[in-house]
């Protein structure tokens, strides 16, 4: 993802490139892509390792286009699954321009955040902004006595930070300040995407992590981790006349063991309709058609511990 800077020259006031979100789980990375892009690209939930893919949005401004790298939350793996996501994330930031190291306000700077930051300070000639999310669930005096943390953490791993931006992406505080100082330094260059476009993620991809977050709302702590979706087909109705268009979209839900797949299903199917009536409306939000969602669950055993399993369902 990183590339020289150009000579100077006619685009050379135009900055164009990439900046990543990391840190441990839940630490807000999700939500604040959303809200730099101004709309949904990544899903986001209350449970910790939602994302499990680098998301790419958009941030298309007047002078720069700053794409945004949403990364999975860096942890301590205890499956194969857990491995390739912390692989991701370092590929992700040894490639990027600009570094966003997420650390909420809501939790102390603890030793998963040295162990990142530490990690990080390795990386050479790499800008790193240090960003204070969720300001908006702690007081001031919470916020002020998190930065000084924040910046103590900096000096004890060899990390100067270029930047310390306390930031609510749920109020919007600062979100538009953090954009300015991210985008100031990328490289000069032309676009890379088209102007109108908010992420390059397939809809198949993002279809199907609408499903995933539609599931994992409600459901028992050991079950997140279990579920993957997969599209298996995508396509028009084709019986449809033009000014009355239908998607059919047709999913596997794939969960570990027989009792998981009873708990999505639901008594007599309920909690999987509930599902399938959730994410229907935020497809079609994003497809701008009417969608059939036909919604299975499958049983794929320890899928998250089984290589060929994974390479199956896209990891």
């Amino acid at each position: 993802m990183t590339r020289e800077a150009p000579a100077p020259g006619p685009e050379a006031s135009f900055r164009s490139g990439f900046a990543c979100f990391v840190g441990r789980p839940n630490a807000g990375k999700s939500t604040l892509t959303n809200a730099m892009v101004g709309a949904k690209v990544a899903i986001t939930s209350s449970r910790p390792q939602t994302t499990r893919h680098a998301v790419r949005g958009l941030v298309n401004r007047a002078d720069s286009q700053l794409i945004v790298v949403d990364t999975p939350g860096l942890h301590r793996p205890r499956t194969l699954l857990g491995e390739r996501l912390n692989d991701l994330v370092r590929s992700t930031w040894a490639e990027v321009d600009v570094i966003g190291v997420c650390l909420p306000c809501d939790q102390r700077v603890g030793p998963g955040d040295r162990y990142l930051v530490g990690e990080i300070a390795a990386l050479r000639r790499r800008p790193v902004v240090a960003v204070a999310t969720k300001t908006d669930l702690v007081q001031p005096g919470r916020i002020a006595e998190h930065l000084s943390a924040v910046a103590e953490l900096g000096e004890r791993v060899g990390v100067a930070w270029d930047e310390v931006v306390p930031v609510s992406a749920t109020t919007g505080d600062n979100v538009d300040l953090l954009s300015d100082l991210l985008a100031a330094r990328l490289p000069s260059g032309p676009m890379l995407y088209p102007e109108g476009d908010l992420t390059d993620e397939p809809e198949e991809t993002l279809v199907a992590e609408l499903i995933r977050e539609a599931a994992l709302e409600g459901v028992r702590d050991e079950l997140p981790h279990s579920i993957a979706v997969v599209i298996e087909e995508m396509v028009p109705r084709a019986d449809r006349a033009p000014d009355r268009p239908l998607m059919d979209v047709r999913a596997r839900v794939f969960v570990e063991r027989e009792s998981q797949k009873g708990i999505v299903i639901g008594h007599r199917g309920e909690r999987l309709k509930q599902i399938g009536s959730q994410s229907r409306a935020q497809i079609e939000r994003i497809l701008g058609t009417p969608v059939y969602l036909d919604l299975h669950v499958k049983v794929a055993k320890d899928w998250q511990r089984d290589p060929r399993q994974l390479r199956r369902l896209g990891f």
